[in-house]
């Protein structure tokens, strides 16, 4: 059996760096979207965390380096070092009324165990978050996400799954659920075929990556923001037993490049 990522790389063959997209991935991934829904190697330790400005957001601030803060910032909540909390109450007092000017942008599941901002130690105002089961891409979600990018200047997107998603296992095992539950299994589909397994930690890693990619395809909005390079969109999995979040490859095979 083969691993998420190299099942994801056997299994896709659009062509990438300009080459002529197959119009029909772009299709199968807007068709999920609508239905109902670089490994980060290398990152130097974050940059100093300063207060936001009424000026906006830091127009220097790299998207290597959003993404270095957050991940920072995981490494103290993991160590049991957290320091945003000692931040917020002067926060909400002195800026929060004023307006936002978040850096990263996190699509994470509704899973009352994943607490974004305490993840990434992070305080009031710095991560713009989505939430939904299963941490899918609908159209509300890419909607508040092209928001996030074009209007308040995100610097990255992070796509983030968690281990024992209960959504993963529900798709995976596709049972009779009440009410409208059903509705998320469409979208988690093309993670349990390109995952080749029933493992639910594959197919959360597999999914993550599937709406990381799908963000980009599925947005004019944020696919001209990656290609400029002024943002990025990465994948990663929060492990709810260590605290830790792993950042993910994102295959380029799995963008289309218009």
């Amino acid at each position: 059996m083969c691993s998420d990522v190299d099942c994801l790389q056997d299994q896709q063959h659009g062509t990438q760096d300009g080459e002529g997209a197959d119009p029909s991935r772009r299709a199968f991934l807007t068709a999920m979207t609508l239905m109902g829904g670089a490994a980060m190697t290398g990152l130097s330790a974050a940059p100093a965390i300063a207060a936001p400005s009424a000026d906006g957001p830091d127009a220097s601030l790299t998207p290597d380096a959003a993404l270095a803060e957050i991940m920072a910032g995981n490494a103290r909540f993991v160590a049991g070092k957290p320091t945003a909390h000692l931040q917020d109450l002067s926060i909400i007092k002195a800026r929060a009324a004023e307006g936002q000017w978040p850096v990263v942008g996190v699509l994470s599941c509704a899973d009352s165990r994943v607490p974004v901002e305490m993840v990434f130690d992070e305080y009031i105002g710095r991560l713009f978050v989505t939430r939904i089961a299963g941490n899918i891409t609908t159209p509300e979600i890419v909607a508040s996400l092209e928001y996030g990018v074009a209007v308040l200047g995100l610097k990255a997107l992070v796509v983030m799954g968690h281990s024992s998603c209960g959504a993963m296992k529900a798709a995976i095992d596709n049972p009779e659920v009440p009410g409208q539950i059903s509705a998320l299994f469409p979208a988690i589909l093309p993670a349990l075929y390109l995952a080749r397994s029933k493992d639910p930690a594959a197919v959360t890693r597999t999914n993550a990556l599937v709406q990381a990619a799908t963000l980009i395809n599925a947005s004019p909005v944020i696919e001209e923001k990656v290609k400029a390079d002024t943002l990025k969109v990465v994948a990663a999995v929060y492990d709810v037993g260590t605290g830790k979040v792993e950042m993910l490859p994102l295959p380029t095979d799995m963008l289309i490049r218009g």
